[in-house]
């Protein structure tokens, strides 16, 4: 006897229970990807700079920006560690940090001051002999002159309102670092010798927070690197960052232009507030100075 009953055909459509996992599935990945993924996929930005009151000595030099650290808050040991390595095949002629190092939040201020030691011996294994840092809001918060010493103790010289020149041929180019606006710590008419503003040499400026641009281009500052902003660390298509901290939230990221000043804002390293970056990638800038 045949039976009454015809096969079925496989089901074209997904059952809701399908549907869930997928979504579930999906979710996951779109969890995973800005705090696993997207927060270490490191990306270097080259720029060349033309300074125009650059001596010829200098013309040619490779400097590189590393930002906004934030160690093991949320910059893992590895992540450095690998930041490091990415350095140290660039070879530059000078690193630059441009401040927090470490962070006050959200774990108690107490771990933000005991990271501050393993953060320095990391950046120690930098090759370059010639490297400055500058300090950041976060490193004011937690103990700026900590912050320095553990980073000296690490052979990095940390300019909290000073210059430094550097020589070559007779000629000098001076590396400037303020202190930070965010803590009202930033000093140009302190950190920046008289003298050079008397005789007209070329600056390369440390100011972590990019939004004093224009008190800094009265100086006539030649190139300011800053960091602060994150880029806005997470980014919506089509829409602007979502938070963006005070003294950074005119300038977010990449090149600008303010007379004769020309200013950079890096992206960073780490994360703050929360593990993500999204659409805005950890960076390293290297610039070659003409």
């Amino acid at each position: 006897m045949e039976s009454s009953s015809s096969p079925q055909e496989p089901s074209r459509g997904l059952s809701r229970r399908r549907f869930l996992k997928i979504a579930a599935a999906a979710g996951g990945l779109a969890t995973i990807y800005p705090i696993e993924f997207s927060r270490h996929y490191l990306q270097v930005e080259k720029h060349s700079i033309l300074l125009p009151r650059l001596p010829d000595e200098f013309r040619g030099m490779q400097i590189v920006q590393i930002s906004d650290l934030h160690f093991e808050e949320f910059d893992e040991a590895f992540f450095l560690e690998h930041v490091v390595q990415v350095v140290n095949g660039l070879k530059p002629d000078m690193v630059l940090y441009t401040g927090d190092f470490v962070s006050y939040g959200p774990l108690p201020i107490t771990y933000g001051r005991s990271r501050i030691q393993p953060c320095a011996e990391i950046l120690s294994r930098t090759a370059c002999p010639l490297r400055f840092a500058s300090l950041g809001n976060h490193d004011y918060v937690v103990g700026w002159q900590r912050v320095k010493d553990g980073l000296e103790t690490h052979g990095i010289p940390t300019l909290v309102n000073q210059a430094i020149p550097l020589e070559r041929g007779g000629k000098r180019l001076w590396v400037v670092g303020l202190g930070s606006a965010s803590a009202m710590a930033s000093q140009p008419d302190k950190a920046i010798p008289k003298s050079v503003l008397r005789d007209g040499e070329p600056m390369v400026m440390m100011a972590h927070e990019p939004d004093i641009l224009p008190q800094i281009a009265s100086y006539g500052v030649d190139l300011m690197l800053s960091g602060h902003t994150h880029g806005g660390q997470i980014r919506f298509p089509f829409v602007p960052p979502l938070y963006l901290p005070r003294f950074g939230r005119i300038y977010v990221e990449g090149l600008f232009r303010l007379g004769n000043t020309q200013m950079y804002v890096n992206r960073g390293i780490g994360a703050v507030g929360i593990p993500v970056r999204l659409n805005c990638r950890p960076e390293i800038t290297q610039f070659t100075l003409l």
